[in-house]
């Protein structure tokens, strides 16, 4: 763990932003994983950052998770099902090269961007082409399947769809943090048997897991910051917030500025 004070900044501010995403201010979490990103590489991004993310997942748990709007969680359940699949597959023939990521990451980007401009102009569009139709409803949860296995990254596509529904704060909050929640939980098993199955391509080791300790009390001071923040934030400022952090985080994985 030979990292320089820059990479441990980054892992510091990445870690709190994780905790903030999770309790006050969703979508912010993908540009958690983009810092991350600059410090480890390839499946190493997963091993780093899916324990922290599952860590504030329980405190969003603990504090919203009564808000929850389960129709919202089992309607996304069948296609975040078919996108995972599809999703440890593809991660598991993934190159971890810089040519293989920067792939995945503009067909990501392109996707959040596409989603965030039906959402925009669905005055204008009518209603069968937004989030929330049954089409929309299968291409969100299966790209957010897929992105959260291969990437971490599916807060954007959730914010986006979340923001869609025109769902109060809190039922925003609670509905994300069931589904997090349980998706991420199933990433343990999984990466445990891509790691078997692939070990020259490892999802963790040693450097990751204890970065993994040493970033918890950053995670944990982020939730408590963005439980702080979200009652002090208007419905409307929320949802800006939230579809501006989406498009800065689609916008960086399209570009790919550092």
């Amino acid at each position: 763990m030979n990292f320089s004070p820059i990479e441990w900044s980054l892992l510091v501010f990445g870690s709190l932003l994780i905790g903030v995403s999770k309790t006050g201010l969703p979508g912010s979490g993908v540009l958690a994983v983009i810092l991350i990103a600059n410090v480890f590489i390839g499946r190493l991004v997963n091993g780093a950052t899916t324990p922290l993310l599952i860590l504030a997942d329980c405190f969003a748990i603990f504090w919203y998770a009564r808000h929850a709007r389960w129709d919202k969680i089992r309607e996304l359940i069948p296609s975040v099902a078919i996108g995972a699949f599809i999703g440890v597959i593809f991660l598991y023939f993934l190159d971890d090269n810089a040519a293989g990521r920067s792939l995945f990451n503009r067909v990501l980007g392109g996707i959040v961007l596409l989603m965030l401009a039906l959402h925009l102009l669905r005055k204008r569009l009518g209603e069968r082409l937004t989030p929330t139709t049954a089409g929309g409803r299968f291409l969100s949860g299966s790209m957010a399947g897929f992105s959260t296995y291969v990437g971490n990254a599916a807060g954007p596509i959730m914010s986006i769809y979340m923001s869609a529904l025109k769902l109060p704060k809190l039922e925003f909050m609670g509905t994300t943090a069931v589904y997090y929640f349980i998706f991420n939980l199933t990433k343990i098993p999984v990466f445990i048997v891509l790691q078997w199955l692939a070990p020259q391509k490892p999802t963790f080791n040693n450097s990751t897991l204890l970065t993994n300790l040493m970033m918890v009390p950053f995670v944990i001071a982020g939730v408590f910051v963005g439980k702080w923040l979200l009652p002090r934030i208007s419905q409307r400022i929320f949802e800006i917030t939230v579809l501006v952090l989406s498009a800065l985080a689609a916008l960086r994985l399209v570009i790919g500025w550092p």
